[in-house]
């Protein structure tokens, strides 16, 4: 096991250079500067930033200068928020994706596993027939439909929650792109437990425990629960890196400070560093949570061993 997650963590090392090389080279091909806008420098001005930044380096040396940087723990400047670091701007925005994302997240695992079974062991009742309508509606609405949907019904017409917005953690401002988030998780993981769980009943050895008299909860549990989640165990990874996709959505609805928002400002404003600090932790993210994805099988599945 140690071997193995050792294997992987070298692994990633490869990945993130690629990842580093096509997103740097990506975003220099592309038209217009970090220095560009409606106001135009003088040119003095804007040789000194490009100084600065070594912007009139080639580029391939000023990649390997981004490379250098990095190896330190350095994510850059930035080139559009003065004074400020990208190692700044992503300590000071990530709690807030974390607390909203890695919450929702939680909670949608507990809820979408919990109807999942329900649904499960009552095929054609309410219960199973909600799970479906969950899962149908949370597929086929995007983010930035139910999105305003939510802000509609419950701040502007109920008025029981702040339409966005941020303010230190408090959970006002939380409970809408919270409940956004675990909705439409929520309609990821419970179909897919169901599903699997109905699979792992049919099979012979839930038959063979049956036939041994066994008690529902104790076949459920103890038997039928570990294959049953193993499905689900596969989706978490992707669900949990489409949380930091779907925030570049779910922050800009609700105003939210967060890495989405960073990455939509970087992106518009041409800001290199700061898009490559986010691609950089996003991928280190992504590589880390398929390796605890791969982990967890090892846990769930005796026969699994690396």
């Amino acid at each position: 096991m140690w071997s193995y997650t050792f294997r992987r963590v070298l692994m990633t090392i490869p990945t993130l250079l690629l990842v580093i090389t096509v997103c740097y080279l990506m975003l220099h091909a592309t038209p217009g500067g970090p220095f560009d806008g409606e106001r135009k420098l003088s040119a003095a001005v804007l040789a000194n930033l490009q100084a600065k930044y070594h912007l009139d380096l080639p580029l391939w040396q000023q990649y390997l200068y981004y490379l250098k940087s990095l190896l330190s723990g350095d994510l850059g400047a930035s080139f559009r928020y003065a004074d400020w670091s990208v190692n700044d701007l992503v300590i000071k925005a990530l709690p807030v994706s974390l607390s909203i994302g890695g919450g929702s997240l939680l909670i949608s695992i507990v809820l979408g596993v919990g109807l999942g079974i329900i649904a499960a062991l009552r095929q054609n009742s309410l219960v199973d027939y909600l799970v479906m309508l969950i899962g149908n509606i949370g597929s086929a609405f995007p983010s930035f439909v139910i999105g305003p949907v939510l802000i509609m019904v419950f701040a502007i017409w109920l008025k029981w929650l702040p339409a966005g917005g941020w303010d230190d953690f408090q959970l006002g401002y939380m409970i809408l792109p919270m409940t956004l988030l675990t909705f439409i998780n929520i309609s990821t993981i419970g179909r897919v437990m169901r599903g699997s769980l109905i699979e792992v009943l049919s099979s012979n050895f839930i038959r063979t425990a049956r036939a041994k008299g066994l008690g529902l909860s104790t076949i459920v549990f103890r038997h039928a629960l570990k294959p049953a989640l193993m499905p689900v165990v596969s989706v978490i990874g992707p669900l949990a890196i489409s949380s930091i996709t779907a925030a570049v959505v779910t922050e800009s609805v609700f105003s939210l400070p967060g890495i989405g928002k960073l990455i939509v400002n970087g992106a518009a404003n041409r800001d290199y560093t700061l898009v490559l600090g986010l691609v950089v932790l996003v991928t280190v993210v992504a590589v880390l949570l398929n390796l605890l994805v791969d982990l967890a099988y090892a846990l769930l599945d005796p026969k699994i061993r690396y």
